[in-house]
Protein backbone atom coordinates (compact mmCIF):
# COMPACT_ATOMS: atom_id res chain seq x y z
CA UNK A 1 0.00 0.00 0.00
CA UNK A 2 1.23 3.35 -0.90
CA UNK A 3 2.04 6.23 2.13
CA UNK A 4 0.56 8.89 2.66
CA UNK A 5 1.47 11.41 -0.54
CA UNK A 6 2.65 14.76 0.84
CA UNK A 7 3.61 16.88 -1.70
CA UNK A 8 3.40 20.28 -1.79
CA UNK A 9 4.27 23.48 -4.21
CA UNK A 10 3.21 26.84 -4.84
CA UNK A 11 2.18 26.61 -8.51
CA UNK A 12 3.20 30.03 -10.36
CA UNK A 13 0.56 30.45 -13.32
CA UNK A 14 2.02 34.07 -13.85
CA UNK A 15 5.71 32.57 -14.24
CA UNK A 16 7.54 32.12 -18.07
CA UNK A 17 7.95 28.32 -16.71
CA UNK A 18 4.83 25.47 -17.57
CA UNK A 19 3.14 24.72 -14.44
CA UNK A 20 4.26 20.97 -16.04
CA UNK A 21 7.56 21.77 -15.94
CA UNK A 22 7.08 23.69 -12.40
CA UNK A 23 5.93 20.32 -11.17
CA UNK A 24 8.51 18.28 -12.85
CA UNK A 25 11.24 20.49 -10.83
CA UNK A 26 9.45 20.60 -7.81
CA UNK A 27 9.91 16.77 -7.81
CA UNK A 28 13.40 16.81 -8.91
CA UNK A 29 14.16 19.10 -5.74
CA UNK A 30 12.84 16.45 -3.69
CA UNK A 31 14.44 14.11 -4.83
CA UNK A 32 17.94 15.93 -4.40
CA UNK A 33 16.58 16.68 -0.49
CA UNK A 34 16.12 13.04 -0.01
CA UNK A 35 12.44 13.31 0.74
CA UNK A 36 11.73 11.33 -2.04
CA UNK A 37 13.67 8.43 -2.35
CA UNK A 38 15.10 5.12 -5.06
CA UNK A 39 12.58 3.00 -5.33
CA UNK A 40 9.64 5.37 -4.16
CA UNK A 41 6.18 5.25 -5.46
CA UNK A 42 4.42 7.88 -6.91
CA UNK A 43 0.62 8.14 -6.68
CA UNK A 44 -1.58 7.65 -10.31
CA UNK A 45 -1.74 11.07 -12.53
CA UNK A 46 -5.37 10.94 -11.56
CA UNK A 47 -4.64 11.49 -7.85
CA UNK A 48 -2.25 13.46 -8.50
CA UNK A 49 -3.79 15.65 -10.62
CA UNK A 50 -6.51 16.20 -7.48
CA UNK A 51 -3.88 16.42 -5.34
CA UNK A 52 -2.66 19.67 -7.29
CA UNK A 53 -5.49 21.16 -8.32
CA UNK A 54 -4.26 20.72 -12.33
CA UNK A 55 -5.45 18.61 -15.55
CA UNK A 56 -4.66 15.42 -15.41
CA UNK A 57 -2.57 15.82 -19.13
CA UNK A 58 -0.39 18.36 -17.03
CA UNK A 59 0.67 15.82 -14.60
CA UNK A 60 1.65 13.17 -17.39
CA UNK A 61 3.36 16.16 -19.09
CA UNK A 62 5.33 16.38 -16.07
CA UNK A 63 6.00 12.99 -15.29
CA UNK A 64 6.96 12.17 -19.25
CA UNK A 65 9.53 14.76 -18.55
CA UNK A 66 10.97 13.12 -15.15
CA UNK A 67 10.84 9.52 -17.43
CA UNK A 68 12.88 11.15 -20.07
CA UNK A 69 15.53 12.69 -17.96
CA UNK A 70 15.74 9.43 -15.71
CA UNK A 71 14.67 10.40 -12.51
CA UNK A 72 11.26 8.17 -12.59
CA UNK A 73 10.92 4.56 -13.99
CA UNK A 74 7.83 3.35 -15.04
CA UNK A 75 7.25 -0.49 -14.38
CA UNK A 76 4.43 -2.23 -16.27
CA UNK A 77 1.30 -2.75 -14.45
CA UNK A 78 2.65 -1.28 -11.27
CA UNK A 79 3.13 2.61 -11.26
CA UNK A 80 6.03 4.97 -11.92
CA UNK A 81 8.56 5.05 -8.99
CA UNK A 82 11.67 7.38 -8.37
CA UNK A 83 14.73 5.60 -10.27
CA UNK A 84 16.61 3.35 -8.04
CA UNK A 85 19.92 3.71 -9.58
CA UNK A 86 20.58 7.33 -8.02
CA UNK A 87 23.96 7.76 -5.64
CA UNK A 88 23.56 9.44 -2.50
CA UNK A 89 25.14 12.93 -2.78
CA UNK A 90 25.26 13.04 1.03
CA UNK A 91 27.77 10.38 1.70
CA UNK A 92 31.02 11.62 3.01
CA UNK A 93 33.51 13.07 1.35
CA UNK A 94 37.26 10.78 1.28
CA UNK A 95 40.57 11.75 0.38
CA UNK A 96 42.29 10.96 -2.96
CA UNK A 97 44.02 8.19 -1.14
CA UNK A 98 40.76 6.79 0.56
CA UNK A 99 38.17 7.04 -2.27
CA UNK A 100 38.17 5.29 -5.27
CA UNK A 101 40.78 6.45 -7.14
CA UNK A 102 38.97 20.06 -33.84
CA UNK A 103 39.38 22.33 -35.79
CA UNK A 104 36.40 22.02 -38.83
CA UNK A 105 37.81 22.07 -42.29
CA UNK A 106 37.40 25.11 -44.13
CA UNK A 107 35.38 25.24 -47.46
CA UNK A 108 37.87 24.98 -50.15
CA UNK A 109 35.27 26.39 -52.70
CA UNK A 110 33.67 23.05 -53.52
CA UNK A 111 30.11 23.75 -54.01
CA UNK A 112 28.58 21.86 -51.23
CA UNK A 113 29.91 21.56 -47.74
CA UNK A 114 28.48 19.31 -45.27
CA UNK A 115 29.39 21.13 -42.07
CA UNK A 116 29.59 19.43 -38.64
CA UNK A 117 26.04 21.35 -37.16
CA UNK A 118 26.39 25.07 -38.43
CA UNK A 119 22.95 27.55 -37.87
CA UNK A 120 21.27 28.75 -41.00
CA UNK A 121 22.52 32.53 -40.88
CA UNK A 122 19.62 32.91 -43.62
CA UNK A 123 17.03 32.75 -40.72
CA UNK A 124 19.39 35.31 -38.61
CA UNK A 125 17.04 38.00 -37.13
CA UNK A 126 19.66 40.54 -38.72
CA UNK A 127 17.87 43.37 -39.48
CA UNK A 128 16.24 43.36 -36.79
CA UNK A 129 20.15 43.00 -34.97
CA UNK A 130 21.04 46.38 -37.66
CA UNK A 131 18.30 48.20 -35.84
CA UNK A 132 18.71 47.53 -32.21
CA UNK A 133 22.38 48.26 -33.21
CA UNK A 134 21.68 51.70 -35.08
CA UNK A 135 19.61 52.71 -32.45
CA UNK A 136 22.15 52.62 -29.92
CA UNK A 137 23.60 55.46 -31.34
CA UNK A 138 20.64 57.71 -31.29
CA UNK A 139 20.70 57.42 -27.60
CA UNK A 140 20.97 60.65 -25.81
CA UNK A 141 23.54 59.09 -23.70
CA UNK A 142 25.50 57.15 -26.40
CA UNK A 143 28.78 58.38 -25.37
CA UNK A 144 28.86 56.92 -22.03
CA UNK A 145 29.01 53.87 -24.40
CA UNK A 146 32.04 55.18 -26.62
CA UNK A 147 34.85 54.58 -23.49
CA UNK A 148 36.45 51.59 -21.81
CA UNK A 149 34.05 49.34 -20.10
CA UNK A 150 33.95 46.01 -17.66
CA UNK A 151 36.65 43.19 -18.92
CA UNK A 152 34.08 40.91 -17.92
CA UNK A 153 31.29 42.20 -20.23
CA UNK A 154 28.58 44.74 -19.48
CA UNK A 155 26.54 44.72 -16.09
CA UNK A 156 23.40 44.53 -17.46
CA UNK A 157 23.74 42.18 -19.95
CA UNK A 158 25.33 39.90 -17.43
CA UNK A 159 22.72 40.29 -15.32
CA UNK A 160 20.29 39.11 -18.45
CA UNK A 161 22.04 36.20 -19.19
CA UNK A 162 22.52 35.11 -15.38
CA UNK A 163 18.66 35.21 -15.58
CA UNK A 164 18.11 33.08 -18.31
CA UNK A 165 20.71 30.60 -16.67
CA UNK A 166 18.80 30.81 -13.37
CA UNK A 167 15.31 30.73 -14.57
CA UNK A 168 16.13 28.55 -17.83
CA UNK A 169 18.71 25.83 -16.94
CA UNK A 170 18.21 25.90 -13.83
CA UNK A 171 21.42 27.12 -11.96
CA UNK A 172 21.86 29.11 -9.01
CA UNK A 173 24.42 31.90 -10.31
CA UNK A 174 24.74 35.96 -10.08
CA UNK A 175 26.30 38.30 -12.30
CA UNK A 176 29.51 37.80 -10.45
CA UNK A 177 30.01 34.90 -11.61
CA UNK A 178 30.16 35.17 -15.77
CA UNK A 179 32.52 36.62 -18.24
CA UNK A 180 31.08 37.24 -21.54
CA UNK A 181 33.75 36.27 -23.69
CA UNK A 182 33.62 36.98 -28.09
CA UNK A 183 32.70 33.56 -28.26
CA UNK A 184 33.08 30.23 -26.43
CA UNK A 185 36.69 29.31 -28.14
CA UNK A 186 37.54 32.40 -26.24
CA UNK A 187 35.97 31.08 -23.39
CA UNK A 188 37.85 27.73 -23.35
CA UNK A 189 41.25 29.95 -23.45
CA UNK A 190 40.30 31.99 -20.92
CA UNK A 191 39.27 29.06 -18.57
CA UNK A 192 42.23 26.97 -19.56
CA UNK A 193 44.91 29.74 -19.33
CA UNK A 194 43.84 30.52 -15.72
CA UNK A 195 43.13 26.94 -14.53
CA UNK A 196 45.61 24.45 -15.73
CA UNK A 197 49.51 24.64 -15.43
CA UNK A 198 52.18 22.83 -17.29
CA UNK A 199 51.76 19.27 -16.88
CA UNK A 200 47.83 19.19 -15.58
CA UNK A 201 45.86 15.86 -16.47
CA UNK A 202 42.81 16.63 -17.92
CA UNK A 203 40.14 13.93 -18.73
CA UNK A 204 38.73 14.93 -22.27
CA UNK A 205 35.83 12.50 -24.08
CA UNK A 206 36.94 10.21 -26.79
CA UNK A 207 35.92 10.93 -29.45
CA UNK A 208 35.79 14.73 -28.94
CA UNK A 209 36.06 18.34 -29.82
CA UNK A 210 40.06 19.33 -30.39
CA UNK A 211 39.25 22.97 -30.93
CA UNK A 212 38.94 22.87 -27.25
CA UNK A 213 41.50 20.20 -26.71
CA UNK A 214 44.03 22.18 -28.76
CA UNK A 215 42.90 25.41 -25.77
CA UNK A 216 44.08 22.86 -22.77
CA UNK A 217 47.27 21.80 -24.60
CA UNK A 218 48.14 24.87 -25.35
CA UNK A 219 48.02 26.11 -22.04
CA UNK A 220 50.66 22.88 -20.61
CA UNK A 221 47.94 20.60 -20.17
CA UNK A 222 48.00 16.84 -21.01
CA UNK A 223 45.35 15.21 -22.33
CA UNK A 224 43.73 11.60 -20.84
CA UNK A 225 41.01 10.23 -23.50
CA UNK A 226 37.49 8.11 -22.04
CA UNK A 227 35.39 6.30 -24.31
CA UNK A 228 31.94 7.49 -25.40
CA UNK A 229 29.07 4.84 -25.78
CA UNK A 230 24.97 5.57 -25.75
CA UNK A 231 24.67 6.42 -22.22
CA UNK A 232 27.84 9.25 -22.66
CA UNK A 233 30.88 9.40 -21.32
CA UNK A 234 32.07 6.02 -20.05
CA UNK A 235 32.59 6.89 -16.21
CA UNK A 236 34.30 3.34 -15.61
CA UNK A 237 37.02 4.53 -17.51
CA UNK A 238 37.16 7.92 -15.63
CA UNK A 239 37.69 5.67 -12.56
CA UNK A 240 40.20 3.74 -13.97
CA UNK A 241 42.58 6.99 -14.68
CA UNK A 242 41.27 8.21 -10.48
CA UNK A 243 42.58 4.95 -9.67
CA UNK A 244 45.55 5.07 -11.57
CA UNK A 245 46.59 7.76 -8.74
CA UNK A 246 46.72 10.40 -11.58
CA UNK A 247 46.14 13.98 -10.06
CA UNK A 248 42.96 15.19 -12.43
CA UNK A 249 42.78 18.74 -12.96
CA UNK A 250 39.47 18.67 -14.59
CA UNK A 251 37.50 16.79 -17.13
CA UNK A 252 35.56 18.64 -20.06
CA UNK A 253 32.57 17.38 -20.76
CA UNK A 254 29.28 17.73 -23.63
CA UNK A 255 26.75 16.11 -21.53
CA UNK A 256 23.78 17.43 -22.87
CA UNK A 257 24.57 16.63 -26.68
CA UNK A 258 28.10 15.14 -26.75
CA UNK A 259 30.01 16.45 -29.56
CA UNK A 260 30.39 14.50 -32.07
CA UNK A 261 28.06 11.43 -31.12
CA UNK A 262 24.76 13.56 -29.80
CA UNK A 263 24.35 11.32 -26.84
CA UNK A 264 23.54 12.67 -23.80
CA UNK A 265 24.93 11.49 -20.43
CA UNK A 266 22.44 9.22 -18.71
CA UNK A 267 21.21 10.69 -15.08
CA UNK A 268 22.75 7.93 -13.57
CA UNK A 269 26.16 8.72 -14.82
CA UNK A 270 25.79 12.83 -14.36
CA UNK A 271 25.15 12.20 -10.69
CA UNK A 272 28.14 9.89 -10.45
CA UNK A 273 30.26 12.51 -11.74
CA UNK A 274 29.43 15.50 -9.67
CA UNK A 275 30.06 13.03 -6.87
CA UNK A 276 33.59 11.78 -8.56
CA UNK A 277 34.50 15.52 -8.78
CA UNK A 278 33.25 15.96 -5.44
CA UNK A 279 35.17 13.65 -3.90
CA UNK A 280 38.37 14.06 -5.84
CA UNK A 281 38.65 18.07 -6.68
CA UNK A 282 38.91 18.01 -10.42
CA UNK A 283 36.73 20.70 -11.69
CA UNK A 284 33.92 19.99 -14.28
CA UNK A 285 34.08 22.43 -18.01
CA UNK A 286 30.78 22.20 -19.21
CA UNK A 287 30.31 22.94 -22.60
CA UNK A 288 26.54 23.45 -23.42
CA UNK A 289 27.26 24.75 -27.06
CA UNK A 290 23.60 24.38 -28.52
CA UNK A 291 21.26 24.11 -25.86
CA UNK A 292 18.31 26.04 -27.10
CA UNK A 293 17.08 23.60 -30.12
CA UNK A 294 15.56 20.99 -28.12
CA UNK A 295 12.37 19.02 -29.73
CA UNK A 296 11.60 17.18 -27.07
CA UNK A 297 10.07 18.69 -23.67
CA UNK A 298 12.55 20.35 -22.75
CA UNK A 299 16.56 20.71 -22.37
CA UNK A 300 18.27 18.61 -19.92
CA UNK A 301 18.88 20.64 -17.51
CA UNK A 302 22.98 21.88 -17.15
CA UNK A 303 25.33 19.46 -14.74
CA UNK A 304 26.21 22.94 -13.62
CA UNK A 305 22.58 23.38 -12.21
CA UNK A 306 23.34 20.51 -9.31
CA UNK A 307 23.60 22.98 -5.91
CA UNK A 308 25.85 19.63 -4.87
CA UNK A 309 28.38 20.09 -7.45
CA UNK A 310 31.53 22.39 -5.89
CA UNK A 311 34.07 22.51 -8.90
CA UNK A 312 32.45 23.95 -12.04
CA UNK A 313 33.03 26.05 -15.20
CA UNK A 314 30.00 26.15 -17.45
CA UNK A 315 30.72 27.40 -21.06
CA UNK A 316 27.76 28.61 -23.77
CA UNK A 317 27.05 31.23 -26.60
CA UNK A 318 25.06 33.23 -28.19
CA UNK A 319 26.76 32.82 -31.63
CA UNK A 320 24.55 29.57 -33.16
CA UNK A 321 21.20 31.55 -31.19
CA UNK A 322 21.82 34.68 -33.43
CA UNK A 323 24.22 33.95 -36.23
CA UNK A 324 28.46 32.35 -36.63
CA UNK A 325 29.72 36.32 -37.18
CA UNK A 326 28.21 37.24 -33.83
CA UNK A 327 30.68 36.71 -31.34
CA UNK A 328 29.21 36.44 -27.94
CA UNK A 329 29.95 33.85 -25.34
CA UNK A 330 30.17 33.19 -21.83
CA UNK A 331 31.97 31.36 -18.95
CA UNK A 332 30.44 30.96 -15.54
CA UNK A 333 32.05 29.26 -12.76
CA UNK A 334 31.30 29.37 -8.81
CA UNK A 335 34.40 30.20 -7.78
CA UNK A 336 34.82 33.57 -8.01
CA UNK A 337 38.82 33.63 -7.93
CA UNK A 338 38.67 31.93 -10.90
CA UNK A 339 36.64 34.38 -12.71
CA UNK A 340 38.99 37.22 -11.09
CA UNK A 341 41.92 35.44 -13.02
CA UNK A 342 39.85 35.22 -16.20
CA UNK A 343 38.81 38.58 -16.35
CA UNK A 344 42.84 40.03 -15.57
CA UNK A 345 43.71 37.53 -18.43
CA UNK A 346 40.67 39.03 -20.26
CA UNK A 347 41.92 42.62 -20.09
CA UNK A 348 45.24 41.82 -21.26
CA UNK A 349 44.48 40.45 -24.29
CA UNK A 350 41.68 41.91 -25.43
CA UNK A 351 40.26 44.91 -22.47
CA UNK A 352 37.17 44.40 -22.94
CA UNK A 353 34.37 42.68 -25.03
CA UNK A 354 31.89 44.81 -28.20
CA UNK A 355 29.80 46.10 -25.40
CA UNK A 356 27.58 48.36 -28.16
CA UNK A 357 26.73 44.57 -29.60
CA UNK A 358 26.22 43.65 -26.06
CA UNK A 359 23.50 46.25 -25.66
CA UNK A 360 22.07 45.93 -29.25
CA UNK A 361 21.54 41.79 -28.64
CA UNK A 362 20.39 43.04 -24.56
CA UNK A 363 17.53 45.09 -26.59
CA UNK A 364 16.79 41.69 -28.79
CA UNK A 365 15.98 40.04 -25.61
CA UNK A 366 14.31 42.52 -23.70
CA UNK A 367 11.71 42.80 -26.75
CA UNK A 368 11.27 39.50 -27.23
CA UNK A 369 12.75 39.08 -30.51
CA UNK A 370 15.37 36.27 -29.51
CA UNK A 371 12.56 34.51 -27.88
CA UNK A 372 10.86 34.64 -31.49
CA UNK A 373 13.58 33.47 -33.20
CA UNK A 374 14.90 30.47 -30.87
CA UNK A 375 11.21 29.85 -31.48
CA UNK A 376 10.83 30.01 -35.00
CA UNK A 377 14.71 28.31 -35.37
CA UNK A 378 13.40 25.27 -33.35
CA UNK A 379 10.58 24.76 -36.21
CA UNK A 380 12.59 25.05 -38.86
CA UNK A 381 15.46 22.84 -37.57
CA UNK A 382 13.06 20.19 -36.17
CA UNK A 383 11.81 20.21 -39.68
CA UNK A 384 14.95 20.12 -41.42
CA UNK A 385 15.85 17.20 -38.75
CA UNK A 386 12.46 15.09 -39.80
CA UNK A 387 13.45 15.09 -43.23
CA UNK A 388 17.15 14.37 -42.68
CA UNK A 389 15.64 11.15 -40.64
CA UNK A 390 13.82 10.15 -43.63
CA UNK A 391 16.70 10.47 -45.89
CA UNK A 392 18.68 8.41 -43.90
CA UNK A 393 16.37 5.53 -43.65
CA UNK A 394 15.44 5.61 -47.66
CA UNK A 395 19.32 5.99 -48.25
CA UNK A 396 21.39 4.33 -46.05
CA UNK A 397 19.68 2.01 -43.70
CA UNK A 398 21.04 -0.61 -44.98
CA UNK A 399 24.76 0.50 -44.86
CA UNK A 400 24.86 2.74 -41.66
CA UNK A 401 22.96 3.07 -37.80
CA UNK A 402 22.18 6.45 -36.86
CA UNK A 403 19.34 7.81 -33.68
CA UNK A 404 17.34 10.71 -34.84
CA UNK A 405 18.27 13.20 -31.97
CA UNK A 406 16.05 15.24 -29.75
CA UNK A 407 17.69 18.50 -30.99
CA UNK A 408 20.60 20.33 -31.94
CA UNK A 409 21.93 20.15 -35.98
CA UNK A 410 23.79 17.41 -36.59
CA UNK A 411 23.01 13.65 -36.71
CA UNK A 412 26.31 10.91 -36.34
CA UNK A 413 25.80 8.40 -38.58
CA UNK A 414 27.86 4.33 -38.03
CA UNK A 415 28.75 2.54 -41.26
CA UNK A 416 28.10 -1.01 -40.78
CA UNK A 417 31.52 -1.92 -41.82
CA UNK A 418 34.81 -0.05 -41.62
CA UNK A 419 35.49 2.38 -43.67
CA UNK A 420 38.40 3.90 -45.43
CA UNK A 421 36.95 7.81 -44.63
CA UNK A 422 40.06 9.39 -46.18
CA UNK A 423 39.34 7.46 -49.75
CA UNK A 424 35.54 8.57 -49.34
CA UNK A 425 36.80 11.62 -48.94
CA UNK A 426 38.59 12.32 -52.15
CA UNK A 427 35.92 10.63 -53.76
CA UNK A 428 33.02 12.90 -52.54
CA UNK A 429 35.36 16.17 -53.46
CA UNK A 430 35.34 14.64 -56.65
CA UNK A 431 31.88 15.01 -56.79
CA UNK A 432 32.34 18.51 -56.06
CA UNK A 433 30.96 17.81 -52.15
CA UNK A 434 32.99 18.76 -49.07
CA UNK A 435 32.68 16.13 -45.49
CA UNK A 436 34.41 16.28 -42.00
CA UNK A 437 36.29 12.81 -41.70
CA UNK A 438 36.38 11.06 -38.38
CA UNK A 439 39.82 11.83 -37.61
CA UNK A 440 39.08 15.60 -37.01
CA UNK A 441 37.03 14.34 -33.90
CA UNK A 442 39.42 11.09 -32.92
CA UNK A 443 42.04 11.07 -29.68
CA UNK A 444 44.34 8.21 -31.30
CA UNK A 445 42.80 6.21 -34.50
CA UNK A 446 40.29 7.60 -36.45
CA UNK A 447 36.88 6.03 -35.28
CA UNK A 448 34.62 4.95 -37.80
CA UNK A 449 31.85 7.36 -37.94
CA UNK A 450 30.63 10.83 -39.62
CA UNK A 451 28.72 13.85 -37.93
CA UNK A 452 26.41 15.60 -40.54
CA UNK A 453 24.63 19.35 -39.34
CA UNK A 454 22.12 19.94 -41.36
CA UNK A 455 21.13 23.38 -40.06
CA UNK A 456 22.85 25.29 -42.54
CA UNK A 457 22.49 23.22 -45.74
CA UNK A 458 18.79 23.70 -48.06
CA UNK A 459 17.02 20.21 -48.67
CA UNK A 460 18.17 19.78 -52.20
CA UNK A 461 21.71 20.20 -50.96
CA UNK A 462 21.42 17.36 -47.90
CA UNK A 463 19.40 15.00 -50.11
CA UNK A 464 22.30 15.56 -52.50
CA UNK A 465 24.88 14.89 -49.98
CA UNK A 466 23.49 12.06 -48.46
CA UNK A 467 22.53 10.28 -52.13
CA UNK A 468 26.31 10.78 -52.92
CA UNK A 469 27.75 9.44 -49.18
CA UNK A 470 24.85 6.07 -49.30
CA UNK A 471 26.31 5.55 -53.25
CA UNK A 472 29.98 4.87 -51.39
CA UNK A 473 29.67 3.74 -48.12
Amino acid sequence: MLRKWNFEIQLDAKSDKAIYLQISDAIIKDIHSGRLKAGDALPGSRNLAQLLKVNRNTIVEALNVLLIEGWLISKERKGTFVADTLPDFKESKTSNDKAVEVNNPVNKGLPLYIDDGHPNSKIAPITELARAYRQIFNQKARWQMMGYGNEIGDLEFRKTIVQMLNHQRGMQVNEQHICITRGSQMAMYLTAHCLFTKGDNVIVENPGYKSAWAAFENAGATLLPVNVDKDGLIIEELIAHLKSRKKIKAIYVTPHRQYPTTVTLSLKRRLKLIQLSNNFGFTIIEDDYDNEFHFGYRPVLPLSSFTELENYVYIGTMSKVVAPALRIGYLVSNDNSLIEKVGRLRKIIDVQGDSIMEQAVLQLIKDGTIKRHIKKATLHYKSKRDLIAKLLKKHIKDKATFSIPEGGLAFWIIPNTQINWQQISQRMQDKGIKIITPDAYSFDETINGIRLGYGSLSEQELEEGIIALAKLL
